[in-house]
Parts: structure tokens; sequence; C-alpha cells
């Protein structure tokens, strides 16, 4: 995968064509313990669009976020990646992905820059360093890389992963509720990284519970309920209040 010569740059590395989907899914299937999480689901994610995924707690986004990702198996169906079949292209499809969940995939005894230094070498990334410390630069680390992760707080933590994610330019960002355990400065720099990252073609895919977050930062929004979209629509003639009113209407009372 070629890489571009800006170490400072969001832009996706290797840009798919339009003919590609970022994301395919059909026929999803999940259960956990013989009790079905994800029901015939399916999912189409056009290269260069943001989709913000929105649902109770409980009704499988995030384990459909860890199927993408390639962190579990699916029961049945089919995911596609920029093209790439999971069942045959995994290590592929990891290499073209930023992830961030509530799990931040760090190594807790590792300083902030080991850290970096380490997953650059897994995806291979030119001149690494100079680009983990532009990036930990980005998201306001670059004081603490020498620190240890075990002795950051969880904000702080939760930016390091941001720059773990775009360290190595990701066509695709998954992001599973990517505003948790930062601050109100945290929540506007990820805005900022988001926006300039969508500008340059990246893709996104992320979980939020802020309908008011999911209707800014998405091209469209997708509603789960039983493991199946029930409701997909873009953003850009959708007000927040007919938002509510359909979430509402689905879900009454409950939380996002």
């Amino acid at each position: 995968m070629s890489k571009l010569a800006d170490q400072g740059s969001l832009l996706p590395a290797n840009t798919e064509s339009a003919d590609v989907q970022a994301i395919e899914v059909h026929n999803l299937k999940k259960s956990y313990a013989f009790k079905p999480v994800l029901r015939n689901l399916s999912l189409t994610l056009p290269h260069g669009q943001r989709m913000a995924l929105l649902g109770a707690n409980g009704t499988g986004k995030t384990t459909l976020l860890r199927i993408l990702v390639g962190l579990s198996k699916a029961g049945s169906g089919t995911v596609a990646i920029n093209g790439w079949d999971s069942r045959y292209a995994l290590q592929e499809i990891r290499q073209s992905i930023g992830f961030v969940a509530h799990q931040p995939y760090l190594y807790e005894e590792l300083t902030v820059l080991e850290n970096l230094l380490f997953f650059g070498q897994l995806y291979a990334v030119p001149r690494a360093r100079e680009r983990a410390m532009v990036l930990l630069e980005r998201v306001g680390m670059a004081r603490r890389v020498n620190e240890r992760v075990r002795a950051l707080s969880r904000g702080q933590v939760q930016r390091v992963a941001w720059a773990r994610a775009l360290l190595h330019q990701p066509s695709l960002l998954l992001l599973d509720e990517p505003e948790t355990g930062l601050d109100q400065d945290g929540s506007v720099l990820i805005d900022t990284l988001l926006a300039e990252y969508a500008a340059h073609g990246g893709s996104i895919l992320f979980t939020t519970h802020q309908l008011e977050r999911a209707l800014a930062l998405s091209d469209q929004v997708v509603i789960i309920n039983g493991g199946k979209v029930v409701y997909q629509h873009e953003t850009v003639d959708l007000t927040l209040t007919d938002l509510r009113q359909t979430y509402q209407g689905i879900y009454g009372g409950k939380q996002v």
C-alpha cells in the first residue's frame, strides 16, 4: 500500500475507486449462547461517505463493528471492506481500517511513542516515528510521548488511540462511540479530525449516543432494531426533530 509523503496528512493513503463500496454487508447473522444479536442484517456504505449507526444499548452495534474489523466472526452472511471479502482477505482489510472503540488496544506497559512505533512496524508505516510525532501533536499528546499508557487518564488514552487508528492512513474509520472519555476540548478535536478525514475522501462508520452528533457528522443515519436495519436516511434533508421522533417511535424512551 502506498503512503503519502506528508506525514501530517489524514488523507487515506489508498483512496479506493468510486465503484468500490467501503462496506458491503449481506444477511449477516451473529448469536451469543444461542441468543441472536444480528438477524440477516444488510448494510452498504459507499466509498467516501460517513454513516452514523444508532440503536438502543444491546442491539448489536458494537458486535457489527467487531465483525467488520475482524475481531469477531459472523455466524453467517458476507462482509466486504473496500472490495475485500473478509473470509479470504482479513489482513488486507485490517490494513485498510482504523478502529477506535471503548477498549483502546494499546499496551499499558509501553510508552505512548513505543505503542505507536509498535503499530507502525506492524503496518509497515514509512518514517513511522515522524508520522507518530506529528499525529501525537495533532491529538495534544506530544508532551506525553515518554509516559507509559497506564499512567494516563482515560481521555488521554483515547487521544493516543486516535493517533494509533490514523497512523497507517486507513481508507476507512470504524468508530464505536469515539467521543467516550473525552472532555469538550477533546470532542471538538475529534470532530475536526473527522471533518478533515472525510473532506479528503475517507469513509467513516460510527456509533454514538447523541442524535445531534449523528446528524451533524454523517451523510446518512441508520437505526438498528431486532438485529436488522429498520431505518436509513440521508441527513441532507433530515431534521433533528424528525430523527428524534423516528428514533422514539422505534424505541420509545430507551437510550441510544
